[in-house]
Parts: C-alpha cells; structure tokens; sequence
C-alpha cells in the first residue's frame, strides 16, 4: 500500500518516471513506450501518474478518470464505437472497464489517473 503523508506535495509533472516499451501486439505505429506509478492506493482508489511517448498503441480500460497534465493525444474508441477525442493539457476523461481504445500520442502524454 502507497499513501501519501498528509500535507505532502508531489510535483505530478517533473515526477521521474521509468519507460518501458509496449508489448508488440499493442503498438499500431511507431515505438511508444509508457511509464506509470502509484501516488497513493491507501483508500481503494489508486491515483498514479501514466505517460505514453508519441506513437499509436491499443488497450483495453479499467474504470478511470483522468487529467492531462501535458501533451497532445488522439483516444479513438474501438470498443464501444464513439467518436474520437482530441485530449491535451486540462482535458478530464472518464473510461469504463472494457473499453477498447487506440491511442494515437503526438506529444508525450501525461496525465493523473484515479482508478475507480
């Protein structure tokens, strides 16, 4: 369990992150790679930091809610058929477990997550 101390502060945006490529079967194009860490999971709802690096990838969702801290993305829905979003800086999204999606990153994307 990760928890964050009362009063504490993390800079979300210069959080050093760790990259690992994708798995072959989820990059669309080029060679995106994406990093995620827990900030706090200690109430049953992990909040982390994720960033992806520019490229197209697949994925299927778990129930989030998120804020782009920086970059520029394209979110086509596959899975259930909706029209794609443009997200950048300030965007809040809402994705349900289950959902198919392509993600095309034309700016390393970072965003705060709440896992629901």
């Amino acid at each position: 369990m990760t928890a964050l101390a009362p009063g504490a502060v993390v800079d979300a945006g210069n959080l050093p992150l760790t990259h690992a490529p994708l798995p072959d079967e989820a990059v669309r194009d080029g060679a995106p790679t994406t990093a995620y860490t827990v900030l706090d999971d200690a109430s049953g709802i992990e909040v982390g930091v994720w960033e992806m690096t520019p490229g197209t990838a697949v994925d299927v969702e778990e129930d989030e809610v998120f804020v782009v801290l920086s970059g520029r993305a394209t979110v086509t829905f596959a899975t259930p058929a909706l029209a794609p979003v443009e997200i950048g800086p300030g965007s809040v999204m809402r994705l349900t477990a289950g959902m198919r999606t392509i993600w095309t990153v034309t700016e390393t994307l970072r965003k705060i997550s709440l896992g629901l």
